[in-house]
């Protein structure tokens, strides 16, 4: 750890100010109680304690010295006294050689010394211990503080573990699907199997290349969705329509790298793949209010269905949107009139 005084411009200034304030107090204390001295009380006053704050900057290097390992409190303790009585003796011996020096002519110093002796030494005593707590106050500060920026550093860490793990959820989950999907259509149809291989490595390489949890805008994330449906839409043919209805002012927009993709999974696997008509997914994006508005609807077989999902496309997105936005953001769910629809809502302002 660093010097608390000196590697800090403005606690060295108020250092010094304090310092002054007590020269002061002790000059006027000794031109009361001592009045037949007042150049000398003034002049012996700031000098003695321009000397102890010179001391007492230096103590930090015993103290961090004593402090630096696992040491007994008696040991501690001992170190703490035998510094203090070595500090307040040379303050002591070196106020008393430079006044000296200062003032050669004065012959009633020697008397004006020894009467002012006793208040010295008990002085010197009361600021050690002010000093002594002054630096064990800043190397609580300051551990508290490293305390605060592991403690973030790792919340930091398991968010975006947990994060990651959400994301990694995502893609096995859809590739897998795909691959059966070119499975068949291999023997069915070799060219949209062809054509679904091309897509889908399209798709995963932009899955890949965002490696960390960086923010992408909304025009590259609905860029990476249309390819998804393209390959769907591969799948299923005519049975899958999409629509879009985005506002311009949303397009830069950021948010999580591939947020919305279970949400078109749940559109495609809840939709068209249950449904025997055609199903339309529509996406809607606004800003309103301070929010982007996004919002995405299918229609669907309200038939009930033999297949029950599991919900996690929908917890993932709900989490992902807590560990990014905290209670800022949030996801609402309506199912009416055949149609399903998930509406997120994203403060403007937070990425």
């Amino acid at each position: 750890m660093k010097h608390p005084i000196l590697s800090n411009n403005v606690r060295h200034i108020v250092w010094w100010l304090v310092w002054l304030f007590l020269a002061a107090g002790q000059s006027l204390l000794f031109y009361f109680g001592y009045g037949k001295f007042v150049t000398v009380s003034i002049l012996d006053s700031f000098v003695s304690v321009v000397i102890y704050s010179g001391i007492a900057l230096s103590l930090w290097f015993p103290f961090r010295f004593f402090n630096s390992g696992e040491i007994r409190v008696t040991a501690l303790i001992s170190n703490l006294v035998a510094s203090g009585a070595i500090s307040v003796t040379l303050w002591v011996l070196i106020t008393k050689l430079l006044m000296t020096l200062f003032l050669p002519e004065q012959n009633n110093y020697q008397a004006y010394w020894l009467a002012t002796l006793p208040y010295r030494v008990g002085t010197g005593v009361f600021m050690y211990g002010l000093i002594i707590m002054t630096y064990y106050l800043f190397v609580s500060l300051s551990n508290l503080s490293e305390k605060n920026a592991k403690e973030a550093r790792l919340e930091s860490l398991v968010k975006e573990t947990e994060l990651k793990m959400l994301r990694s959820q995502i893609n096995p989950h859809f590739l897998f699907n795909s691959l059966n999907s070119i499975s068949s259509l291999t023997i069915t149809d070799p060219e949209k199997a062809r054509d679904m291989v091309v897509k889908l490595s399209e798709f995963m390489r932009y899955a890949l290349s965002r490696k960390d949890e960086q923010p992408v805008s909304l025009q590259n994330e609905l860029e990476n969705l249309r390819l998804y449906l393209d390959i769907e839409k591969v799948r299923f043919g005519d049975k899958l329509v999409t629509e879009e209805f985005i506002d311009g002012n949303c397009l830069e927009f950021k948010i999580p790298v591939m947020l919305l993709q279970p949400l078109y999974e749940n559109a495609v696997k809840h939709g068209v793949y249950e449904s025997t008509e055609s199903v339309k997914i529509i996406t809607h994006a606004k800003i309103t209010d301070g929010y982007i508005e996004i919002s995405i609807s299918n229609n669907y077989d309200p038939s009930p269905s033999l297949k029950k999902g599991t919900g996690t496309g929908l917890l993932n997105v709900n989490r992902r949107l807590e560990l990014f936005y905290g209670n800022k953001a949030m996801m609402k769910t309506t199912k009416e009139n055949g149609l399903y629809t998930v509406n997120l809502y994203i403060p403007t302002d937070y990425l």
